[in-house]
Protein backbone atom coordinates (compact mmCIF):
# COMPACT_ATOMS: atom_id res chain seq x y z
CA UNK A 1 0.00 0.00 0.00
CA UNK A 2 1.64 3.83 -1.10
CA UNK A 3 0.39 6.69 0.30
CA UNK A 4 1.22 9.99 -1.92
CA UNK A 5 0.47 13.48 -1.08
CA UNK A 6 0.70 16.50 -3.02
CA UNK A 7 -0.75 20.16 -2.78
CA UNK A 8 2.11 21.86 -0.46
CA UNK A 9 4.07 24.67 -0.88
CA UNK A 10 4.78 28.36 -0.05
CA UNK A 11 1.89 30.44 1.07
CA UNK A 12 1.31 33.91 2.80
CA UNK A 13 -0.70 34.27 6.05
CA UNK A 14 -4.11 33.49 5.88
CA UNK A 15 -4.28 32.17 2.67
CA UNK A 16 -5.48 28.19 1.80
CA UNK A 17 -3.52 25.32 0.36
CA UNK A 18 -5.39 21.68 -0.34
CA UNK A 19 -3.95 19.06 0.55
CA UNK A 20 -3.90 15.65 -1.55
CA UNK A 21 -3.35 11.92 -0.53
CA UNK A 22 -3.60 9.13 -3.09
CA UNK A 23 -3.47 5.73 -1.88
CA UNK A 24 -2.60 3.31 -4.10
CA UNK A 25 -1.30 -0.49 -4.35
CA UNK A 26 -4.32 -2.11 -2.32
CA UNK A 27 -4.61 -5.85 -3.84
CA UNK A 28 -7.53 -8.20 -3.24
CA UNK A 29 -6.20 -9.13 0.05
CA UNK A 30 -6.55 -6.02 1.19
CA UNK A 31 -9.47 -3.83 2.76
CA UNK A 32 -10.75 -1.26 -0.12
CA UNK A 33 -9.74 2.53 0.27
CA UNK A 34 -13.37 3.14 1.61
CA UNK A 35 -12.49 0.75 4.64
CA UNK A 36 -9.61 2.61 5.65
CA UNK A 37 -9.12 5.57 8.21
CA UNK A 38 -7.09 8.35 6.85
CA UNK A 39 -4.92 10.42 9.09
CA UNK A 40 -3.34 13.90 8.09
CA UNK A 41 -0.20 14.72 10.89
CA UNK A 42 2.57 17.15 10.73
CA UNK A 43 5.86 17.73 12.04
CA UNK A 44 7.80 20.84 12.73
CA UNK A 45 11.52 21.65 12.85
CA UNK A 46 12.58 20.59 16.26
CA UNK A 47 8.84 19.37 17.63
CA UNK A 48 7.53 16.10 17.58
CA UNK A 49 4.81 14.85 15.09
CA UNK A 50 1.18 16.18 16.15
CA UNK A 51 -2.17 14.66 14.95
CA UNK A 52 -3.84 17.40 12.65
CA UNK A 53 -7.20 15.82 11.41
CA UNK A 54 -8.47 12.32 11.06
CA UNK A 55 -11.56 10.59 8.66
CA UNK A 56 -12.82 7.20 9.52
CA UNK A 57 -14.27 5.14 6.95
CA UNK A 58 -17.58 6.53 7.75
CA UNK A 59 -17.44 10.67 5.77
CA UNK A 60 -19.24 11.38 8.82
CA UNK A 61 -16.73 10.39 11.56
CA UNK A 62 -13.76 12.70 11.78
CA UNK A 63 -11.48 14.44 14.26
CA UNK A 64 -9.34 17.86 14.22
CA UNK A 65 -7.10 19.06 16.35
CA UNK A 66 -7.84 22.28 18.69
CA UNK A 67 -5.27 24.52 16.56
CA UNK A 68 -6.92 23.45 13.11
CA UNK A 69 -9.91 23.40 14.18
CA UNK A 70 -12.54 25.85 12.62
CA UNK A 71 -9.70 26.61 9.55
CA UNK A 72 -9.04 22.79 8.47
CA UNK A 73 -11.09 20.15 6.69
CA UNK A 74 -10.40 16.81 6.06
CA UNK A 75 -12.51 14.83 2.75
CA UNK A 76 -12.35 11.59 1.56
CA UNK A 77 -12.84 10.67 -2.46
CA UNK A 78 -13.79 7.06 -2.28
CA UNK A 79 -13.75 6.73 -5.77
CA UNK A 80 -10.85 8.18 -6.13
CA UNK A 81 -8.89 6.55 -3.22
CA UNK A 82 -8.22 9.90 -2.05
CA UNK A 83 -8.15 11.71 0.79
CA UNK A 84 -7.89 15.55 1.00
CA UNK A 85 -6.91 18.24 3.82
CA UNK A 86 -8.56 21.64 2.59
CA UNK A 87 -6.30 24.52 4.72
CA UNK A 88 -7.72 27.72 5.11
CA UNK A 89 -6.94 31.01 7.41
CA UNK A 90 -2.82 29.95 7.07
CA UNK A 91 -0.74 31.00 9.96
CA UNK A 92 2.80 30.72 10.06
CA UNK A 93 2.64 27.88 13.14
CA UNK A 94 1.02 25.76 10.42
CA UNK A 95 4.41 25.35 8.58
CA UNK A 96 5.89 21.91 8.72
CA UNK A 97 5.81 18.75 7.14
CA UNK A 98 2.51 17.47 6.30
CA UNK A 99 2.19 13.27 6.23
CA UNK A 100 -0.82 11.48 5.21
CA UNK A 101 -1.30 7.61 7.05
CA UNK A 102 -4.12 5.20 6.15
CA UNK A 103 -4.87 2.35 8.72
CA UNK A 104 -8.54 0.53 9.35
CA UNK A 105 -8.71 1.84 12.56
CA UNK A 106 -6.98 5.06 12.44
CA UNK A 107 -7.63 7.45 15.41
CA UNK A 108 -5.69 10.50 16.46
CA UNK A 109 -2.56 8.39 17.72
CA UNK A 110 0.42 7.68 15.20
CA UNK A 111 1.04 4.69 16.33
CA UNK A 112 -2.24 2.94 15.07
CA UNK A 113 -1.48 3.64 11.48
CA UNK A 114 0.30 1.13 9.38
CA UNK A 115 0.72 2.92 6.12
CA UNK A 116 2.91 6.69 5.66
CA UNK A 117 3.19 8.76 3.10
CA UNK A 118 6.90 10.54 2.47
CA UNK A 119 4.85 14.18 3.23
CA UNK A 120 4.52 17.51 1.55
CA UNK A 121 5.91 20.82 2.97
CA UNK A 122 3.71 23.61 3.49
CA UNK A 123 5.39 26.48 4.36
CA UNK A 124 3.47 29.82 5.80
CA UNK A 125 4.94 33.15 5.61
CA UNK A 126 3.92 36.15 7.61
Amino acid sequence: VQLAESGGGLVQAGGSLRLSCVVSGLTPADYTFDRYAIGWFRQAPGKAREVVAVIGSSKDSTYYANSVQGRFTISRDNAKNTAYLQMNSLKPEDTAIYVCAADRYGGSYAGSYNYWGQGTQVTVSS
